[in-house]
């Protein structure tokens, strides 16, 4: 399928949408409102802003995404995954720098859209993915021990996780009992009903018992309101983020970052989308909806939108037909924000952590871990490495040192899988055959006989610098051993520049040894290359390498 520039909706709308199909989305669309709740706020507050910016977040972005998205089923909004970089964004440059940040992001994945360049996404290496995400979640969890154990700290929670350990364990004489036992409520309330009940809202009634329990037993921990003073009654006016010059140069770094990332995320979970459902996401139409849910979360106020494999996952098992449900969730939650923002400073910030704790149990691929481990050893040295940088360095370089070991692991993985080996050469032999024993009349016959002057060499894979070294190596020791050098790229599907080169070293070789090469089974745009590197005089192309032989055995 081409991956064309049109929103889904439209595709969805063209087809016929109908009163069924309504209704199966607006309930699809409360389910996953209902788990967005807890969820956004508890992420924003990780991120190091206020609880509202991520109801702006999942309301705007998440409208955004399915009204424009390239998938019937992505449910956008604030991402787990995304607050390590948030909150070194705010730490680093404020509020304001985060908003242009998130809006500059928000330019960089539309133009990417427009660009066609979604289809590159799918390039990151597997193990990558799942080294950054087990990473990512550490580091959320890292991030959530204070409020889980209810420790003070004196100015603001360092960045680095190796510092932000040392200020924890400097905290604790001012653990709170009360703050283990509401997080502790809340995760035990989740994992019962995840395991007995699966169907129901777990976050949300988790959430709900601890704000219960804190409030009746007057509990001594940190609530949002006491925190934060609550949560608005709706969203704000749409303003600009603060430009400047010197500000735009500061944060982009961090826009590039929250791009990339954005990107990486929302298409893993369109993916994740696909395999659940047997349809075929537009990648590129889905980095242009990232793009206006960026921009307009930032516009709102809002922190990086991007779509979210578990919110995606609901959506689909909730019965979700069309990108209606996505942007049903969105005006749910305005709703729920609308009318029930006066409960929200009842939210005891320990049960969002320990939301958040599940969370990041649950990002942690255990069987991928275990099986890319067991399968090879690189594959184990791109997790690992990847995890570590993420973990104790920054998420950007993880990714790109990440990307770089996977990179030369393929090469030298598809260096080796390049065959090159001798084939058998019969030599035809001219012979007289009577037609009868009377008439006189006679006609030729070949005879096969081995042929000493004429040697075969058949390569099998993709001939490129990765084989380059180990195939010439081959060919140079028997370039200049025969009268004809037949060499068959028939299972050569792509030749690259480099192994154009050692080609064009092999023929001048021959050449001075006056042997002919021929070179057969080509395509056409191979054959262009070698062609360009001035090759057309001094060797012979054919179509198949018993052309070849037929040509030697004319001549």
């Amino acid at each position: 399928m081409t991956d064309t520039l049109t929103p889904k909706l439209a595709s969805v709308f063209a087809e016929g949408y109908g009163g069924a199909r309504l209704r199966a989305d607006a309930l699809s669309g409360l389910t996953v409102a209902i788990v967005a709740l807890p969820l956004s706020m508890a992420i924003a507050i990780a991120s190091g802003v206020t609880p509202d910016r991520g109801l702006y977040t999942a309301i705007v972005g998440g409208f955004l995404v399915s009204a424009f998205g390239g998938s019937r089923f992505q449910v956008g909004g604030p991402a787990g995954a995304f607050i390590v970089l948030i909150s070194a964004t705010v730490a680093r440059h404020g509020v304001e720098g985060l908003l242009l940040a998130t809006f500059l992001s928000g330019l960089i994945l539309a133009l990417a859209g427009y660009l066609r360049l979604g289809k590159y996404i799918k390039f990151i290496p597997y193990p990558v993915t799942v080294g950054f995400t087990a990473g990512i979640a550490v580091i959320i969890f890292a991030s959530q021990i204070s409020e889980l154990f209810g420790l003070k700290l004196d100015g603001r929670e360092p960045g680095p996780i190796l510092e932000k350990l040392a200020a924890l364990w400097a905290a604790r004489p001012t653990f709170t009992p009360a703050a283990v036992g509401v997080a502790g409520l809340t995760i035990a309330v989740i994992l019962l009903l995840r395991r007995f009940r699966p169907t129901w809202p777990h976050l949300l009634i988790a959430v709900t018992v601890a704000s219960v329990a804190t409030a009746l037993l007057s509990l001594p921990t940190d609530t949002i309101g006491t925190r934060f003073g609550g949560i608005p009654h709706g969203l704000p006016i749409p303003a600009l983020p603060s430009f400047s010059l010197d500000l735009v140069v500061a944060v982009l770094p961090d826009a590039i970052a929250f791009a990339l990332l954005g990107a990486i995320e929302s298409l893993l979970s369109a993916v994740v989308a696909d395999g659940m459902t047997g349809r075929r996401h537009r990648s590129s139409m889905e980095l242009i909806a990232q793009g206006f849910a960026n921009i307009g979360s930032a516009l709102f106020g809002g922190i990086c939108v991007t779509g979210t494999i578990a919110r995606t996952a609901t959506n689909v098992r909730s019965g979700a037909t069309s990108p209606v449900s996505g942007m049903l969730h969105a005006l749910f939650l305005l709703l729920f924000m609308l009318v029930a923002a006066p409960l929200a400073s009842y939210i005891p910030l320990a049960a969002l952590a320990g939301v958040l704790a599940v969370v990041a149990f649950n990002m942690v691929e255990r069987p991928a871990i275990a099986a890319l481990i067991r399968s090879s050893r690189g594959d184990a040295a791109v997790v690992v490495v990847t995890f570590l940088l993420v973990v104790f360095r920054d998420l950007t370089e993880g990714i790109v040192v990440g990307f770089l070991l996977g990179a030369v692991l393929f090469i030298d993985r598809m260096g080796k899988a390049v065959d090159i080996r001798e084939e058998s050469v019969p030599r035809l032999v001219r012979a007289i055959e009577n037609a009868g024993e009377d008439d006189g009349n006679a006609r030729e016959r070949p005879v096969v006989a081995d042929d000493p002057d004429t040697v075969v060499y058949r390569i099998s894979g993709v001939f490129f610098f990765g084989a380059a070294a180990s195939v010439g190596s081959v060919l140079d020791r028997i370039a200049d051993q025969r009268r004809n050098f037949v060499l068959d790229c028939t299972d050569v599907p792509l030749i690259d520049s480099t192994a154009a080169s050692v080609i064009e070293g092999l023929v001048r070789k021959a050449g001075r040894s006056g042997v002919q090469v021929y070179i057969a089974g080509l395509k056409p745009e191979m054959r262009r290359l070698l062609e360009a590197h001035g090759l057309h005089d001094h060797v012979i192309f054919t179509n198949t390498a018993s052309q070849a032989l037929e040509r030697i055995a004319s001549v």
